[in-house]
Protein backbone atom coordinates (compact mmCIF):
# COMPACT_ATOMS: atom_id res chain seq x y z
CA UNK A 1 0.00 0.00 0.00
CA UNK A 2 1.22 3.69 -0.98
CA UNK A 3 1.26 5.91 2.59
CA UNK A 4 -0.92 8.96 1.71
CA UNK A 5 1.26 12.15 2.30
CA UNK A 6 0.95 14.37 5.03
CA UNK A 7 -0.97 17.57 4.48
CA UNK A 8 2.53 19.66 5.18
CA UNK A 9 4.04 17.28 3.03
CA UNK A 10 1.69 18.33 -0.12
CA UNK A 11 2.35 22.05 1.45
CA UNK A 12 6.50 21.81 1.26
CA UNK A 13 6.66 19.39 -2.06
CA UNK A 14 8.00 20.93 -5.09
CA UNK A 15 4.53 22.78 -6.55
CA UNK A 16 4.27 24.59 -10.25
CA UNK A 17 5.87 23.72 -13.86
CA UNK A 18 9.43 23.90 -14.43
CA UNK A 19 10.75 25.95 -16.85
CA UNK A 20 10.25 30.40 -16.98
CA UNK A 21 11.87 31.09 -20.33
CA UNK A 22 8.47 32.06 -21.88
CA UNK A 23 7.13 34.19 -19.64
CA UNK A 24 10.66 36.02 -19.11
CA UNK A 25 10.80 36.42 -23.00
CA UNK A 26 7.52 37.76 -23.04
CA UNK A 27 7.95 40.01 -19.64
CA UNK A 28 10.95 41.25 -21.49
CA UNK A 29 9.22 42.07 -24.86
CA UNK A 30 6.27 43.82 -23.04
CA UNK A 31 8.74 46.11 -21.26
CA UNK A 32 10.65 46.90 -24.17
CA UNK A 33 8.04 47.58 -25.77
CA UNK A 34 7.05 50.38 -23.47
CA UNK A 35 10.26 51.52 -23.08
CA UNK A 36 10.38 52.51 -26.69
CA UNK A 37 6.71 53.78 -27.17
CA UNK A 38 7.96 56.59 -24.10
CA UNK A 39 9.74 57.88 -26.83
CA UNK A 40 6.94 58.72 -29.42
CA UNK A 41 5.54 61.09 -26.61
CA UNK A 42 8.02 63.89 -27.38
CA UNK A 43 7.88 65.34 -30.64
CA UNK A 44 10.27 67.02 -32.98
CA UNK A 45 9.49 70.71 -33.19
CA UNK A 46 8.24 71.41 -36.67
CA UNK A 47 8.49 75.34 -36.68
CA UNK A 48 11.92 76.94 -35.25
CA UNK A 49 11.57 80.32 -33.57
CA UNK A 50 13.50 83.38 -34.87
CA UNK A 51 16.04 82.56 -31.63
CA UNK A 52 16.64 78.79 -32.95
CA UNK A 53 16.17 75.63 -31.08
CA UNK A 54 17.15 77.52 -27.81
CA UNK A 55 14.14 78.82 -27.76
CA UNK A 56 12.34 76.04 -27.80
CA UNK A 57 14.23 74.76 -24.43
CA UNK A 58 11.89 76.02 -21.78
CA UNK A 59 9.39 73.57 -23.48
CA UNK A 60 11.53 70.63 -24.34
CA UNK A 61 13.53 70.29 -21.02
CA UNK A 62 10.54 69.17 -19.18
CA UNK A 63 9.59 66.81 -21.63
CA UNK A 64 12.81 65.29 -21.98
CA UNK A 65 13.40 65.15 -17.89
CA UNK A 66 9.80 63.12 -17.84
CA UNK A 67 10.96 61.00 -20.99
CA UNK A 68 14.51 60.38 -18.79
CA UNK A 69 12.96 59.55 -15.32
CA UNK A 70 10.04 57.37 -16.78
CA UNK A 71 12.70 55.54 -19.06
CA UNK A 72 14.96 54.81 -15.67
CA UNK A 73 11.05 53.97 -13.85
CA UNK A 74 10.49 50.72 -16.51
CA UNK A 75 14.83 50.05 -16.04
CA UNK A 76 13.84 49.58 -12.52
CA UNK A 77 10.80 47.18 -12.91
CA UNK A 78 12.72 45.03 -15.31
CA UNK A 79 15.88 44.99 -13.23
CA UNK A 80 13.39 44.11 -10.14
CA UNK A 81 11.24 41.54 -12.09
CA UNK A 82 14.35 39.88 -13.71
CA UNK A 83 16.09 39.43 -10.59
CA UNK A 84 12.88 37.70 -9.35
CA UNK A 85 12.93 35.45 -11.55
CA UNK A 86 16.46 34.01 -10.54
CA UNK A 87 14.95 32.95 -7.81
CA UNK A 88 11.64 31.89 -9.45
CA UNK A 89 12.15 28.54 -10.16
CA UNK A 90 8.60 27.19 -11.65
CA UNK A 91 5.24 28.57 -12.04
CA UNK A 92 1.42 28.22 -12.28
CA UNK A 93 -1.71 29.67 -13.34
CA UNK A 94 -1.74 32.18 -10.03
CA UNK A 95 1.72 33.31 -10.99
CA UNK A 96 1.17 33.22 -14.59
CA UNK A 97 -1.62 35.65 -14.23
CA UNK A 98 -0.26 37.66 -11.93
CA UNK A 99 2.88 38.09 -14.25
CA UNK A 100 0.46 39.38 -16.98
CA UNK A 101 -1.66 42.29 -14.89
CA UNK A 102 2.54 43.47 -13.70
CA UNK A 103 2.55 43.51 -17.57
CA UNK A 104 -0.87 45.74 -17.85
CA UNK A 105 0.88 48.52 -15.42
CA UNK A 106 4.02 48.17 -17.25
CA UNK A 107 2.29 48.44 -20.83
CA UNK A 108 -0.21 51.58 -19.41
CA UNK A 109 3.46 53.27 -18.41
CA UNK A 110 3.35 55.19 -21.64
CA UNK A 111 -0.14 56.62 -21.16
CA UNK A 112 0.99 58.42 -17.86
CA UNK A 113 3.94 59.01 -18.72
CA UNK A 114 2.29 61.45 -22.07
CA UNK A 115 -0.10 62.99 -19.02
CA UNK A 116 2.54 64.55 -17.26
CA UNK A 117 4.65 65.41 -20.44
CA UNK A 118 1.53 67.28 -22.18
CA UNK A 119 0.01 68.46 -18.92
CA UNK A 120 3.10 68.86 -16.27
CA UNK A 121 1.57 71.16 -14.38
CA UNK A 122 -1.55 69.69 -13.49
CA UNK A 123 -1.23 67.75 -10.23
CA UNK A 124 -3.98 64.71 -11.37
CA UNK A 125 -1.40 64.02 -13.83
CA UNK A 126 1.21 63.76 -11.50
CA UNK A 127 -0.96 61.77 -9.34
CA UNK A 128 -2.16 59.48 -11.86
CA UNK A 129 1.66 58.98 -12.42
CA UNK A 130 2.48 58.36 -9.45
CA UNK A 131 -0.44 56.01 -8.88
CA UNK A 132 0.47 53.55 -11.22
CA UNK A 133 3.91 53.47 -9.75
CA UNK A 134 2.31 52.46 -6.91
CA UNK A 135 0.30 49.73 -8.30
CA UNK A 136 2.96 48.40 -10.02
CA UNK A 137 5.08 48.05 -7.48
CA UNK A 138 2.34 46.02 -5.04
CA UNK A 139 1.79 43.80 -7.91
CA UNK A 140 5.44 43.18 -8.44
CA UNK A 141 5.64 42.31 -4.27
CA UNK A 142 2.53 40.14 -5.52
CA UNK A 143 4.59 37.98 -7.39
CA UNK A 144 7.86 37.83 -4.74
CA UNK A 145 5.01 37.16 -2.14
CA UNK A 146 3.00 34.59 -3.98
CA UNK A 147 5.92 32.41 -5.69
CA UNK A 148 8.20 32.78 -2.16
CA UNK A 149 5.35 31.89 0.38
CA UNK A 150 6.27 28.65 2.15
CA UNK A 151 8.79 28.27 -0.73
CA UNK A 152 6.18 27.49 -3.49
CA UNK A 153 8.04 28.39 -6.50
CA UNK A 154 11.34 29.31 -5.42
CA UNK A 155 14.51 27.08 -4.53
CA UNK A 156 14.32 24.95 -1.41
CA UNK A 157 17.26 26.79 0.11
CA UNK A 158 16.06 30.11 -0.47
CA UNK A 159 17.62 32.10 2.17
CA UNK A 160 14.35 33.59 4.37
CA UNK A 161 16.32 36.83 4.90
CA UNK A 162 16.78 37.11 1.41
CA UNK A 163 13.05 36.98 0.75
CA UNK A 164 12.04 39.58 3.33
CA UNK A 165 14.42 41.63 1.99
CA UNK A 166 13.11 41.81 -1.47
CA UNK A 167 9.75 42.64 0.28
CA UNK A 168 11.33 45.91 1.61
CA UNK A 169 13.06 46.92 -1.47
CA UNK A 170 10.11 46.18 -3.45
CA UNK A 171 7.53 48.04 -1.17
CA UNK A 172 9.70 50.90 -0.85
CA UNK A 173 9.05 52.46 -4.32
CA UNK A 174 5.19 52.59 -3.69
CA UNK A 175 5.41 54.01 -0.10
CA UNK A 176 7.82 56.85 -1.48
CA UNK A 177 5.70 57.35 -4.85
CA UNK A 178 2.81 57.96 -2.23
CA UNK A 179 4.51 60.25 0.07
CA UNK A 180 5.17 61.89 -3.95
CA UNK A 181 1.51 61.69 -4.81
CA UNK A 182 0.72 63.82 -1.89
CA UNK A 183 3.30 66.47 -2.07
CA UNK A 184 1.96 67.17 -6.02
CA UNK A 185 -1.01 68.80 -4.35
CA UNK A 186 0.99 71.37 -2.62
CA UNK A 187 3.89 72.12 -4.85
CA UNK A 188 4.37 70.60 -8.92
CA UNK A 189 8.07 70.88 -8.60
CA UNK A 190 8.99 69.55 -5.67
CA UNK A 191 6.71 66.18 -6.24
CA UNK A 192 8.82 66.01 -9.79
CA UNK A 193 12.23 66.31 -7.69
CA UNK A 194 10.30 63.30 -5.57
CA UNK A 195 9.90 61.20 -8.49
CA UNK A 196 13.68 62.04 -9.22
CA UNK A 197 15.16 60.81 -6.16
CA UNK A 198 12.94 57.84 -5.84
CA UNK A 199 14.38 56.94 -9.04
CA UNK A 200 18.17 57.56 -8.05
CA UNK A 201 17.54 55.85 -4.89
CA UNK A 202 16.11 52.58 -6.26
CA UNK A 203 18.97 52.09 -8.85
CA UNK A 204 21.84 53.04 -6.11
CA UNK A 205 23.60 50.17 -4.70
CA UNK A 206 22.16 48.50 -1.66
CA UNK A 207 22.58 45.41 0.38
CA UNK A 208 19.81 43.68 -1.56
CA UNK A 209 22.69 43.02 -4.28
CA UNK A 210 24.69 41.28 -1.32
CA UNK A 211 22.11 38.99 -0.56
CA UNK A 212 20.89 38.16 -4.18
CA UNK A 213 24.59 36.99 -5.53
CA UNK A 214 25.22 35.93 -2.27
CA UNK A 215 22.21 33.17 -2.90
CA UNK A 216 23.03 32.69 -6.19
CA UNK A 217 26.50 31.87 -5.69
CA UNK A 218 25.25 29.25 -3.38
CA UNK A 219 23.33 27.68 -6.40
CA UNK A 220 19.84 27.75 -3.77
Amino acid sequence: MHRRAAPAERTNGVQGAEGNERLNAFSDGVIAIAITLLVLEIKVPEHIPPGGLAGLLPDLLPKLAGHVISFIVLGIYWVGHHNMFMHIKRHDRTLLWLNILFLLCIASMPFVAGLITHHGDDPLAIASYGGLLVITGLVLDAIWWYASHRRRLVGPSIDPELVAFIHRKVLSGPLLYLIAIGIAFFSITLAKLAFAIVAILQIMPSPLDHYHHKQLDGRE
